[in-house]
């Protein structure tokens, strides 16, 4: 049984020494020492310490996860250092205070280290022109596309220009022209005429994906990015490029059109597409979901997420949705069914039910079901799901939350070790009653043309033995899904459940990391969390009951699962907490 822990065991960390700056007349205390993109120490950076004394300085080619470029210059500042004397020892005021000598060049922000008892001036009549200028030479060649522009609502260069620049234009000379809508590979839309050249993507894709697959062609004002002739733009994290574009230069072809982002309602949650749980923001509008976007926990994926966990949404408004509690083929209600659910589970001998529990539930539900396994007796299992994996974030575990059905109970170390028992159980007709919650247990052909995450799920099962014939035997067959499927076509009683954004609830992710993710969306027609009706269900066959919202179903499982004890879910914020697994 695991053994309970509650915070993170991360090696001792070097003390970094501390160095005093001023950023616009402020003295804060900065390390002199700051890990950069790829956990290597550097020193720390005039753009870094502008951070943490919460001054904004703008930019477009830095970003905190990525190499330094130092080529878009918008972060140019002034600076000053202490006076030295002809001793080369530093000048003091009369009042004891070290002489400052302003410098009489400035430097980037982004790649100029501090240095003690540096000043920084950010608010100058000089940094003051030095931006407009800039700016004014971005917005040269610069489309005036700002109406037609995906982008709009998260463009650094329309709110810098409100921010920095100057009102009217002085340019009287032809624009260059550039293509635009370039086809650069199959998720990623380009427009040339937008790009002011930050390189943050061409940076990306070299340094954190590991495909150097884009580069700069041709000089001066024709600069433009491109890939290599012949080449699409074609990786599983080519999406992160949008998210750091700071322009409307490249889009994705998924979202392209679809909505200005000031409509979106933004909801925190977590990928389900495989064991990372990489955590996201899911937008949406009009209880439909448009778009998952990547947030940033360095714990779980940094500010990245792969392409196919960012488009795995799609399948959640499918029109064939199950939206009604069936009971025989014909359409009941939820009380209805579950009464007679209760009545039957009640007087079901010991040992004559099985529950297959797919990892794909919250803890919170596996829990629920635990409680319902311990009362009847009953054998339970997962089944396993793997896939490709990488070195950055794709997990060869599909599955969300095997951890999680570990930790309740639901299945033991070796994921699957009970599906064949549960098959002879059946055939030679110990097992009356099967409850079975998001799987399709009957192999199926799938469908390539929408290839979704609840059409992956069932390669491998049969080999258990677990057919339709088997299914048939059954006194009892008990199904929630999502989604249709031959399991459901058998089912004596569906129950139809929710998405992970139509719900609140809890994944245990790989590292064991207990992450939260909230409601998004409304779950079509009468279907219902999964979490809510197994309370009921629980409370009628075991009479446990102390909880009628999530929270207090997490804080009551967080006491009986020796791994989540000292849990509340207050406690896990927004970026979870890791246990011992």
């Amino acid at each position: 049984m695991p053994t309970a822990a509650t915070t993170e065991t991360k090696p001792a960390a070097p003390t970094i020494e501390k160095i005093k700056v001023k950023v616009d007349g402020r003295e804060i205390e900065v390390p002199r020492l700051t890990a950069d993109w790829s956990g290597k120490l550097t020193p720390t950076t005039m753009i870094q310490a502008c951070e943490l004394a919460k001054v904004d300085v703008p930019h477009y080619c830095w970003h905190p996860q990525l190499p330094v470029a130092g080529n878009c210059r918008m972060c140019l500042v002034e600076y000053g250092m202490p006076a030295l004397g002809p001793d080369r020892k530093p000048v003091v005021n009369p009042d004891g205070t070290l002489k400052i000598a302003k410098m009489p060049r400035p430097a980037i922000a982004c790649a100029t280290p501090i240095s003690p008892n540096m000043e920084i001036y950010t608010t100058t009549p000089g940094v003051k022109q030095m931006r407009e200028g800039v700016l004014e030479s971005l917005l040269i060649n610069h489309p005036l596309d700002c109406p037609i522009c995906d982008q709009a609502g998260e463009c650094k260069l329309q709110e810098y220009s409100v921010d920095y620049g100057q009102s009217a234009s002085r340019f009287v000379e032809a624009k260059v022209h550039k293509p635009k809508a370039v086809d650069l590979g199959p998720r990623i839309m380009f427009d040339a005429e937008r790009c002011v050249l930050c390189t943050r993507c061409i940076r990306f894709t070299r340094d954190v994906a590991h495909d150097d697959a884009l580069g700069i062609i041709n000089r001066g004002s024709y600069n433009t990015i491109s890939t290599y002739p012949g080449m699409p733009f074609d990786n599983n994290y080519t999406l992160n490029t949008v998210d750091i574009c700071p322009v409307g230069a490249l889009t994705s072809k998924d979202f392209r059109f679809k909505m200005r982002v000031w409509f979106l309602k933004e909801t925190r949650s977590v990928c389900t597409s495989c064991a990372t749980g990489c955590n996201i923001i899911i937008g949406s509008r009009e209880e439909k979901i448009q778009r998952y976007t990547p947030r940033e926990n360095d714990a779980v994926n940094g500010p990245w997420m792969c392409d196919a966990g960012r488009l795995n949404y799609r399948w959640i408004g499918r029109e064939d949705r199950l939206k009604d509690v069936f009971v025989r083929g014909q359409k009941s209600t939820w009380t209805a069914a579950l009464n007679e659910l209760s009545d039957k589970l009640k007087k079901a001998p010991a040992g004559s039910v099985a529950i297959v529990a797919s990892a794909r539930q919250t803890n919170e539900e596996l829990w629920l079901l635990s409680k319902l396994k311990t009362k009847l007796g009953a054998i339970s299992d997962s089944i396993a799901r793997t896939g490709a994996e990488d070195k950055l974030l794709v997990n060869a575990d599909k599955n969300p939350n095997i951890n999680g059905a570990r930790l309740t109970g639901i299945c033991f170390t070796e994921v699957g070790i009970n599906l064949a028992k549960i098959a002879n159980g059946i055939e030679q007709g110990r097992i009356k009653t099967l409850i079975v919650f998001g799987e399709n247990l009957v192999k199926h052909s799938v469908s390539t043309k929408d290839l979704s995450e609840k059409e992956t799920i069932s390669e491998v099962v049969e080999q258990h033995g677990l057919t339709v014939e088997l299914l048939g035997k059954l006194d009892t067959l008990i199904v929630s899904d999502i989604l249709p499927n031959e399991t459901t076509k058998l089912a004596h009683y569906v129950l139809p459940g929710c998405a992970h954004a139509e719900k609140r609830g809890t994944f245990t992710n790989t590292k064991g990391r207990v992450q939260k993710f909230m409601k998004a969306v409304e779950a079509p027609g009468d279907a219902r969390a999964e979490w809510e009706f197994l309370h009921d269900l629980v409370h009628n066959v075991t009479g446990q009951n102390g909880f009628v919202t999530v929270e207090g179903l997490f804080n009551e499982m967080a006491k009986d699962v020796p791994a989540f004890n000292g849990l509340t879910w207050a406690a896990l914020g927004d970026t979870g907490v890791t246990v011992q697994i």
